[in-house]
This record gives C-alpha cells, sequence and structure tokens, in this order.
C-alpha cells in the first residue's frame, strides 16, 4: 500500500484534503530490492505506522520467525503498537495458501494491513506462471476481503517484499514481470554508499499511476533508528536491467 510507506518514508509529511479516505483506492504494494536491501526493515516500520494510527491490527506474514527486531525505536518497543502486530510463519507454500484461504473464516477483527516479507522463497518451491498468479491473487483477494469487513471508508493495504532476481535468471524475471501485473504500484530499494556505522539505501517510489514517483535516501543507524531525507534529483527509473550486483534497482 503506497500511502503507507510514503508516510513511513516522509514522517513530517502532512495528509491532503481527502487523503486520509484514500485508502480505498490505494493499489497493492510490492517492495523490490536485493538481499539485505532494508524490505524486512521498511516493512516492520510499515506495520508499526498502521497500528499506531488508530486503524485495526496488523498481520505479518513470513516463512521464518525474526530473530530480532529490525529496529529497537521508541515506536518499536512500544508495547500497544507491538500487540497490534500479528506475526504469521506458514513455512510452506502450501501452508501460506490454507492460511490465506481460512482467512476468510477467522473471526475477530480484519486487519488493516496485510504484509508478506519474503515472497521469492515462496516462489523457489518450483512454482510455475499459473502458481504464482494464483498466489498473487490469492493475496489480492485476501486483502480485498478484510476490506470489506473493515467498510469502505478505510479498507486494507497489502505490501509484499520480494528479492530481486539475478541478472540473466530468466525464470525469475518471468515470475517478476507476472507479478507487476497485480502490483501496480512498487517500491525498490538498492543499497547505497553507508555513512560510519550506518546502513544506507535508495527507494524509489512508483505509485501505480496514483501520484509522482519519489525518491529518498534512508539511513538506519546501529540502534535501528531510521532516518529518511529526499533524494536531491527526484527522479529514478525502477527498470530490473539497472541493477548491478543487487537485483533490479532504481
Amino acid at each position: 500500500m503506497a500511502e503507507t510507506l510514503r508516510r513511513v518514508l516522509e514522517p513530517g509529511r502532512t495528509a491532503e484534503p481527502g487523503e486520509e479516505n484514500a485508502v480505498e483506492a490505494d493499489p497493492p504494494l510490492l517492495l523490490l530490492g536485493g538481499p539485505s536491501s532494508g524490505k524486512t526493515a521498511l516493512l516492520f516500520a510499515a506495520a508499526l505506522e498502521a497500528a499506531g494510527d488508530g486503524r485495526g491490527p496488523v498481520l505479518f506474514l513470513t516463512r521464518r520467525p525474526l530473530q530480532s527486531l529490525p529496529n529497537r525505536t521508541p515506536a518499536a518497543l512500544d508495547p500497544l503498537r507491538l500487540q497490534k502486530i500479528r506475526f504469521q510463519y506458514p513455512p510452506s507454500t502450501g501452508e501460506l495458501l490454507r492460511f490465506l484461504c481460512s482467512a476468510h473464516e477467522t473471526q475477530g477483527p480484519a486487519p488493516a494491513l496485510l504484509l508478506l516479507d519474503g515472497l521469492e522463497e515462496y516462489l523457489a518451491e518450483d512454482l510455475g506462471p499459473q502458481e504464482a498468479a494464483y498466489l498473487a491473487a490469492l493475496l489480492l483477494d485476501t486483502a480485498a476481503h478484510f476490506s470489506h469487513r473493515i467498510g469502505p471508508s478505510r479498507g486494507c493495504g497489502l505490501i509484499v517484499a520480494l528479492q530481486t532476481p539475478e541478472e540473466g535468471d530468466s525464470g525469475d524475471a518471468l515470475q517478476l514481470s507476472l507479478l507487476q501485473r497485480y502490483f501496480p504500484a512498487q517500491c525498490w530499494l538498492q543499497l547505497d554508499a553507508p555513512g560510519p556505522g550506518q546502513r544506507c539505501l535508495r527507494a524509489c517510489l512508483e505509485p501505480g499511476g496514483l501520484g509522482p514517483r519519489a525518491e529518498w535516501w534512508v539511513a538506519f543507524q546501529p540502534d535501528g533508528e531510521m532516518t529518511v531525507t529526499p533524494w536531491p534529483t527526484q527522479a529514478c527509473d525502477p527498470s530490473p536491467n539497472k541493477g548491478s550486483s543487487s537485483g533490479g534497482q532504481p
């Protein structure tokens, strides 16, 4: 969901008139980057953002339990926010599909944000184009079901993180091209030259035609605190063929 990630990357930004209700039209978001490019940290920051703005719970899906919190900022240590983030760890594609199908029958408050980290690990189970398309469609259908339960004024956002394919891997590139049809909004992450004790990346958001492209420079301090500044050019090319060692980069 592009607007949630935009609020994460622009913490001082105020919403435009009527923008607070734009979530119902906000397209699902594909978060793309190479290994260690900050995808999990940004997903977790998006979960904290949604958990702290008065909305419903957040559903965070990932194949393996997180060994530690991606950041240890005051927001990340706020028990009221953490209680609203529900972690689930489907160990296989079959378990993920079963979980998503059963989500239509669960009781209790519907999630306001659905997050999936490490989609490439599920796709690696020899999924063909039809199976990958079915998984993508089921993710969208599950988010749409939660949106229907919440009501038209808010809806359920969807952000899926995917490791970009290595150059020359035609099979993974085909899967990425297929997924981009289901996820018109994309955010590309590229590791940048770090400062002393920092991990830095460049984030380029293409919100699927619902707004201008935007870029930020994101730095993570050793304690996980994230600082964000606008990228000087405010122009990016999110083509997967422009990257180098970390795959599809801006």
